[in-house]
């Protein structure tokens, strides 16, 4: 079948590149974009089931609140010490300023009496906010509560912050968009250098960059297409890993087809004939190496937690498409240029000798017990230090420190709790239709104020009662502080812990309980991490072993791939744990690091293995003994993996230039992961496993054997 489909496309390119210019065309012009199905809101991604989903909806039904930005101005004393009687009134008389200045999406600003710290050192300015956090015009507002601000407490002896979740996204916003230009630079220019390397051709070093171009304008419309059609949303973030994604898999697929085209070429083949050979061969390891990444990906339609499964869909779209993209287009244009697609190079026309893969292939055939063992013995090594893992769900302590809005929550501590800016709610609801008693109410604060980690619980009443009643008085609302800021992880403990456990257990009787806020929202969040990934994973697994025994139509070898996949998902992760939390002493990994590594070392890494044994499952299939085999495909498969896995980790690595925090650990451990893919598992591990379990690994099926070639024979072999 793909031999057919590569003897079509090599004699007809015109039609298949017409073809795909009108599908862009077509779906630029007249299907959706991304933008019209995108949700910003992440908290909205859960299920209705979880408490802080719960707690949101009473709150919007009882008091009208919604998931509303919010920004709150911290001041201080410039050399410190607490706050005068004339201080605290120029804050209150800023407060009243900024309402009077009408500034749209700023619903109003308050402060006073209660919104001085216990030690008087420092006093909050709240500042309504309408709109989500990362609204442009919420963005504008704050900048303009900013400019406000300045004039106003000038000359006074006063310092000032503007921090909350839309300062924090204000404040890093410039970093964001600045450490995605740097990258995306990186990206090309690290793509093209390395291309160019490989190849010392221009033509192929660009050729990926006009053939994902053309997938990239594609892909998005099917996506939002299919959002539409499907009633889904997604996440911004899509857009982002979208690019990557494409790029990254699109250039491994094209070094794929470019390595085989220039081995027939080699062998002596006509070029169309080896296009069509080469084309024959590799579709067949594209689409299976596509299948499994697409399984992988819409194995996310599983979880809870909607930001996960609306990435599935989305991404299995975008490699279904460059896939056939690979082996339509790609050969459409390979077949108009001929071995012109590596000039000005004439290295396409002789075989290297003494390569360094031939050498690797030569040690692992006559060695193959010592390559598993040291191979494998490096991944098993690094896999250990998964074992001391933490997660980190703080993902604002990874952004820059040097902001305005950074600095002000340093400035807060000094007066109140770290959770002061983001206070965990406690709603308490009516449960028999009897009004809530105030004064049980105020007990219950106070049994709440004594668990340990809580800071103290805010008066919310006008007339300073702990606990502010909705109108009839049938739901009320709490606001506990924290000790510790909001996203850390003993901030998360305690609210799934000991705090939940006594709102829950103390609620007067005839009420219940709901958490409600940012660490309630990513406890749940947490909790629906962990269950999706446990759920996903072998799943996914699953799926893909599925896939590859269909390649190989066997059952042992693709067990083997899953242990190897597997082993090198741990090996990233503890080398990801021994450079941040050990050397770089970083209280966790993020949270997102195991999606992270599931989407581009599990599913993407997998591309190289099918490669690998694909090619050991050809020589095989030729009566190649298995030592040969081994020997042959590290020769000849070794270089396409090699580079394509440096392309990949390179792309990824780039992250580590855009000097933040988060960016570059995502940037370490994705890198990591292909690296270990490609040149541990996939060159060494793998083969050598194959050669030791010898025409067994291919069971049930029966392979013919053929005596090993003499040296002479093998030379011959290689140039024919």
């Amino acid at each position: 079948m793909f031999t057919r489909l590569g003897r079509f496309v090599v004699h007809n390119p015109w039609k298949v590149i017409a073809a795909w210019v009108i599908a862009a065309i077509a779906v630029v012009a007249f299907a959706p974009t991304l933008a019209d199905v995108t949700n910003k809101d992440q908290a909205s991604f859960l299920p209705d089931s979880y408490e802080s989903v719960q707690a949101q909806k009473l709150a919007a039904d009882a008091f009208g609140q919604t998931n509303d930005a919010t920004a709150s101005i911290v001041v201080k004393r410039g050399a410190g010490g607490e706050l005068t009687a004339a201080d605290q009134a120029k804050v209150t008389e800023l407060a009243t300023k900024i309402t009077d200045a009408k500034i749209d999406r700023v619903t109003g600003a308050i402060s006073g009496p209660q919104a001085l710290s216990p030690n008087k050192q420092v006093q909050l300015v709240s500042v309504g906010l309408k709109g989500l956090p990362d609204d442009q015009a919420v963005l504008d507002a704050v900048q303009k509560v900013r400019d406000v601000t300045g004039p106003a407490l000038s000359d006074s002896g006063l310092e000032y912050g503007v921090t909350g979740d839309a300062a924090l996204f204000l404040d890093n916003q410039d970093a964001f968009e600045n450490a995605f230009v740097v990258v995306g630079i990186a990206t090309v220019v690290l793509i093209i250098g390395l291309l160019l390397f490989i190849y010392r051709s221009p033509v192929a070093a660009f050729l990926p960059m006009v053939t994902v171009g053309l997938v990239s304008a594609i892909a998005p419309g099917l996506i939002a297409l299919a959002a539409k059609a499907f009633d889904l949303q997604v996440t911004q973030d899509l857009q982002t890993i979208l690019t990557v994604v494409l790029y990254g898999v699109g250039t491994d697929y094209i070094l794929f087809l470019l390595f085989r085209y220039r081995e027939r070429l080699r062998a002596g083949e006509d070029p169309k004939q080896a296009l069509i050979t080469a084309t024959g061969r590799v579709a067949e390891v594209i689409v299976s190496a596509a299948g499994a990444i697409v399984v992988a990906f819409s194995a996310l339609l599983l979880a809870v937690f909607g930001g996960f499964k609306s990435l599935g869909p989305g991404l299995a779209i975008a490699v279904a498409v460059m896939a056939f993209a690979a082996i339509t287009l790609v050969p459409a244009v390979v077949s108009l240029l001929g071995p012109k697609v590596f000039w000005p190079s004439k290295s396409w026309k002789k075989t290297p000798k003494g390569a360094m893969f031939r050498r690797f292939g030569q040690f692992t055939a006559r060695r193959p017990a010592v390559v598993a063992t040291i191979s494998g013995g490096v991944m098993v090594a690094l896999a250990l230090g998964a074992l001391g893992m933490k997660v980190d769900y703080d993902a604002f302590s990874q952004l820059p420190a040097d902001t305005e809005s950074s600095r002000a929550i340093k400035d807060l501590q000094a007066g109140f709790p770290a959770g002061a800016l983001n206070p965990t709610t406690v709603y308490v609801k009516s449960t028999d239709g009897t009004p809530l008693d105030p004064a049980e109410l105020q007990e219950y604060a106070g049994k709440l104020a004594k668990v340990e980690g809580v800071g103290a619980v805010l008066p919310a009443g006008a007339d300073g009662s702990l606990a502010l009643l909705n109108p009839d008085k049938s739901v009320a609302q709490i606001n506990v502080v924290l000790d510790d800021p909001p996203y850390a992880t003993s901030s998360l403990d305690l609210v799934d812990g000991k705090l939940k456990d006594a709102a829950h257990a103390d609620a007067p009787a005839g009420t219940t309980a709901l958490l409600g806020g940012v660490t309630a929202s990513y406890t749940d969040i947490r909790d629906a991490n962990s269950r999706d990934l446990s759920v996903i994973f072998p799943v996914a697994g699953g799926l893909i072993a599925v896939i590859l025994a269909l390649l190989l139509r066997s059952l042992l070898a693709p067990l083997v791939l899953m242990i190897a996949v597997v082993l090198s998902f741990f090996s990233t992760t503890g080398a990801t744990v021994l450079v941040f939390q050990g050397a770089a002493g970083h209280a966790g990994v993020t949270f997102s690091l195991p999606i992270m590594l599931y989407l581009f070392v599990v599913a993407i890494g997998t591309d190289y293995n099918i490669l690998m044994i694909a090619r050991l499952r050809e020589e095989a299939e030729q009566g190649t003994d298995p030592r040969t085999a081994a020997d042959l495909a590290i020769e000849h498969g070794g270089p396409s993996v090699a580079a394509a896995g440096l392309i990949l980790a390179g792309t990824f690595s780039s992250l580590m230039l855009a000097g933040m925090a988060l960016l570059t650990e995502m940037g370490f451990s994705v890198a990591t992961g292909i690296a270990i893919s490609a040149f541990v598992m996939s060159i060494f591990l793998v083969p050598s496993v194959t050669a030791l379990l010898g025409h067994r690994a291919w069971w049930p099926r029966k392979l013919k054997i053929k005596p090993s070639p003499a040296p002479e024979e093998r030379e011959l072999e290689t140039v024919h």
